[in-house]
């Protein structure tokens, strides 16, 4: 979580800086982000949104590859079968769909794959979340859906998203199986999302978590939250930082030393180090990558648009 966290604080400075386009900080979902990536064995499959970089890198991911999409090189910098992670989704909810079809599709295989889909409190209110939600019920996917809700969709606050008294209910409507969990509470969201996974996974049908949990920083790094939320609700939740809970709750318990807390802030540190010193070195891009990973096979007009672009490359 420290080392993630480290890592968001840097993609901010580089999206300042202009090596990034854009980059939507998950500073204090950390616990959701993490939790996440270790409810999962290697073998079941995640789907995230742009939002969720720390995960990405909690799943093993390169920090590179990672931030490709934010870097604007491509629509996706890792190999998703080989990480077993999806593509990060931008439309919101629409992985939603991708998820519950794969899941439904391992069953079918035999396999005991389970996906995880990411989603925030704003893609609840999406068609494709609630059709993918109620395709799950039917079918008893193996996919659990955990919700972040962390009190903004972009600059709307929850009242005016939805009258229900938690998103889990969302969920309950389609006969699924729902649960709330103090989202910035390291061990009880992985707790909860251990217990779901595992229990999808044995054949008990989808799950859908909501976290209750804050997005401290802006929407994006072109965002200015102090527009429509006050600064002393952001300085509240601060105080209910999820790696201060946890560090606190080692130390007390005599697992975690102060000589342990140094090494992993080192250990932090020379992860923003790399990521800066990497992201710091323009790359060599071939505009007729344009073309690749389109269609498994080209179609006429795409291999005419291929050629002309290469003649005009050629000209100049």
């Amino acid at each position: 979580m420290a080392i993630g966290r480290r890592f968001d604080e840097q993609a901010t400075a580089l999206a300042r800086q202009g090596r990034l386009a854009v980059h939507p900080s998950s500073l204090g979902q950390e616990a959701c982000q993490v939790g996440a990536a270790l409810a999962l064995r290697a073998t079941d499959w995640l789907f995230p949104t742009y939002r969720d970089c720390v995960a990405l890198i909690s799943r093993g991911i390169d920090p590179v590859e990672a931030l490709t999409l934010l870097r604007g090189d491509a629509h996706c910098g890792y190999d998703p079968v080989r990480h077993r992670t999806a593509p990060q989704c931008t439309p919101l909810a629409t992985h939603t769909a991708h998820a519950t079809g794969l899941a439904h599709a391992e069953h079918l295989k035999g396999t005991d794959t389970v996906a995880l889909a990411l989603v925030g409190d704003g893609a609840t209110s999406e068609g494709d979340f609630h059709e993918a939600v109620n395709l799950a019920g039917v079918l008893r996917a193996p996919v659990v859906f955990l919700v972040q809700n962390n009190g903004y969709a972009i600059s709307v606050p929850m009242s005016g998203q939805c009258a229900a008294p938690s998103l889990a209910y969302k969920g309950v409507g389609y006969g699924v199986r729902s649960e709330q969990v103090d989202g910035n509470d390291a061990a009880a969201v992985l707790a909860v999302l251990g217990t779901a996974v595992e229990n999808a996974r044995a054949g008990g049908g989808p799950w859908l978590v909501e976290a209750h949990t804050y997005r401290v920083g802006p929407h994006t790094s072109a965002d200015d939250p102090s527009r429509y939320r006050p600064a002393a609700e952001a300085e509240d939740w601060r105080g209910r930082d999820p790696i201060a809970r946890l560090e606190t709750a080692l130390v007390e318990r005599g697992l975690l030393t102060d000589a342990d807390v140094k090494a992993v802030v080192a250990e932090a540190e020379e992860y923003a180090a790399e990521v800066r010193e990497r992201l710091s070195v323009d790359p060599a891009l071939d505009p007729l990558g344009l073309f690749d990973h389109v269609l498994a096979a080209p179609t006429p007009q795409l291999s005419a648009q291929q050629t002309l672009l290469r003649a005009e490359l050629e000209d100049h």
